[in-house]
């Protein structure tokens, strides 16, 4: 007698193509420019030395820390594994599968469909416009059985930002169906952006952010949802019981201190300046077909032919994040903003292709 194990998996699980993280891909390299993730390590270490204590669910010191650093109160900062938990533990607050669906504006950051994939709920698509801004009449079209919208803002992997007057005709137009979740994972890079102001007008908003960008932990693992009390209050209901790990929280303690903060708005201006300093050194290759405009720490390049200078830098140890299968990104590669050094390395690469 035969037995398939696979059998026991559900249908969708079995038919699911699984998000590739940068890590997932692999590769042999030592310059590592498809993660977007800060180049550098930052100076925290463990403080706490106590283990066989559960730690608390919601880490009170964390969380007061980050709503002082948002402007926010304690009672609108939910923290999560990740920024992702807090993609999927909406889905699973909020949709019933088989019934709602959420609604993505692709090309955009590939979680989101893949967690409503897992969970069985129905995701929607309305490919952004040609300028990568929302097609709202589209969406508008859509929005039946909807209960969540995603849009990143700055966007993955495009780098631009969303009008800002569309966002808040969206949260207009769901105000009494659904909720629209602003993914501010890159925010800290152009933080005059930031839709928080908007929370007090729509109860229908949600933002997530992370400590895995700007801040440079992305090994911690740490995210934090932002939204008013009565949406925190039924994820409180569904989230696992012990989130943060002990030395987790510690981490993230000292990276929202005053000192930390600083000392990530001061990387941000040097990543800035790197990325300014990438992009001007790019559009002279000949092998560039376009450097799109980026408020974050990474830039999407068209080239002339992709494959090629992939495959070519891939085998040199230099790792970019290929974007050819996503939505209107033929011919594009999406390079993270490494060190000076890292970047001038790049270009030398590219110079001899």
């Amino acid at each position: 007698m035969s037995f398939n194990i696979e059998d026991l998996a559900r249908v969708n699980v079995r038919l699911l193509k699984p998000y590739q993280s940068a890590r997932r891909i692999g590769g042999k390299g030592n310059v590592w420019l498809n993660a977007n993730e800060y180049p550098l390590p930052v100076p925290f270490t463990i403080l706490q030395t106590t283990f066989n204590r559960y730690p608390e669910c919601q880490p009170k010191l964390v969380i007061e820390r980050y709503a002082r650093y948002a402007a926010l109160s304690s009672d609108q900062v939910l923290v999560t594994r990740g920024a992702d938990e807090g993609i999927e533990l909406l889905m699973r607050t909020f949709c019933e599968p088989g019934k709602d669906a959420i609604l993505i504006c692709p090309p955009t950051y590939g979680m989101y469909s893949v967690s409503a994939e897992t969970i069985g709920i129905e995701y929607r698509t309305v490919p952004s416009l040609s300028h990568w801004q929302l097609n709202l009449p589209e969406i508008t079209k859509l929005l039946k059985d909807v209960k969540i919208i995603y849009l990143c803002n700055p966007n993955n992997p495009t780098g631009n930002l969303i009008n800002p007057n569309d966002l808040r005709i969206l949260l207009e137009i769901t105000a009494d169906t659904a909720l629209v979740v602003v993914d501010e994972a890159y925010i800290e890079f152009c933080p005059e952006s930031t839709i928080t102001g908007c929370l007090q007008t729509y109860p229908n908003l949600v933002i997530l952010r992370t400590l895995s960008k700007a801040f440079a932990l992305a090994g911690l693992r740490c995210g934090f949802t932002l939204a008013n009390k009565p949406v925190i209050d039924l994820l409180l209901k569904v989230i696992t019981p012990y989130p943060l790990a002990t030395p987790i929280a510690d981490l993230a303690y000292q990276a929202l201190s005053d000192y930390g903060i600083k000392l990530m708005r001061k990387h941000v201006i040097e990543l800035n300046n790197t990325r300014d300093f990438f992009c001007e050194k790019l559009n002279q290759l000949a092998c560039i077909e376009k450097v799109f405009p980026s408020k974050t720490n990474y830039i999407l390049v068209r080239f002339i032919d992709s494959i090629k200078i992939f495959n070519a830098l891939w085998n040199q140890g230099i790792i970019l994040r290929d974007q050819n299968n996503n939505p209107g990104l033929s011919g594009c590669l999406r390079i993270s903003i490494g060190t000076r050094q890292e970047c001038e390395h790049v270009i030398t690469a590219l110079q001899v292709l």
